[in-house]
């Protein structure tokens, strides 16, 4: 019955770093009240709710990755409406599973390794910040979480990354390998990105994740190793039509 739902996956969001700087009253009213009404709405029909939500949420200043249990700190509009979100969904519903996840790329859409493909298949150079690490993630093994977690009443804040630990550079170094691509990477600070690019949002420089509550909870599931999963995702991958 589409009008009562067992789970309501929340994958919407204004997630273009840059424009929510420049527009905070969208990035409020998506991010956050949108965010209010999806777990209004799964309260009042008793649906378990899946929330998407992102390491923009922390400062980016720690020396090892966050867990769910460490302090948030946005520094971004984006952060900040992403964090909002998360507060409504938990105060309106007891039966959430907020979910946080970074660096995801998958086939389709706007994501950085569309963007760096679209960059070697122009014949460019590509600068790329070799300061800021995180764990690229797969959107299978992202979806291969929350539908371990759907079927569970585990209820809480979790983080869902790939294991391991890379920076932007690199990362796209190995995706450029991996597939034969010649383009050379400029290995960049953050600082000489933003001067590039005046406009940028600021990026958190250390945007790990520990997969910590994963742990803690179950040994049924856990997510694939970065590499792996870049490869797992490169065995079908389509130049022509990603």
């Amino acid at each position: 019955d589409m009008s009562h739902p067992a789970v309501v996956i929340n994958c919407a969001g204004y997630n273009t770093h840059d424009w929510a700087e420049e527009d905070m009253v969208k990035a409020f009213r998506v991010n956050a009240i949108g965010a209010r009404n999806v777990a209004s709405a799964s309260r009042k029909v008793g649906a378990k709710l899946i929330h998407m939500s992102t390491d923009d949420v922390f400062d980016g200043q720690s020396k090892k990755p966050y867990t769910e249990f460490d302090d948030t700190n946005p520094l971004t509009v984006y952060g900040r409406s992403k964090r909002a979100g998360e507060n409504y969904v938990k105060e309106f519903t007891h039966k959430h599973f907020v979910i946080r996840s970074n660096w995801v790329y998958g086939h389709g859409g706007h994501n950085f390794v569309n963007r760096v493909l679209a960059a070697a298949e122009a014949g460019n150079g590509l600068s790329v910040a070799s300061d800021q690490f995180g764990s690229p993630t797969s959107a299978v093994e992202l979806a291969k979480m929350i539908h371990f977690l759907e079927g569970t009443d585990n209820y809480g804040i979790f983080h869902a990354t790939c294991e391991g630990e890379t920076n932007w550079a690199d990362f796209t170094e190995a995706f450029y390998k991996k597939l034969g691509i010649k383009t050379k990477v400029n290995h960049i600070t953050s600082q000489e990105y933003a001067n590039m690019n005046p406009d940028a949002a600021k990026r958190p420089a250390y945007s790990n994740l520990d997969n910590y509550m994963l742990r803690l909870t179950t040994d049924q599931f856990a997510m694939a190793n970065w590499e792996d999963a870049l490869d797992v995702y490169l065995k079908d991958f389509d130049m022509e039509n990603c």
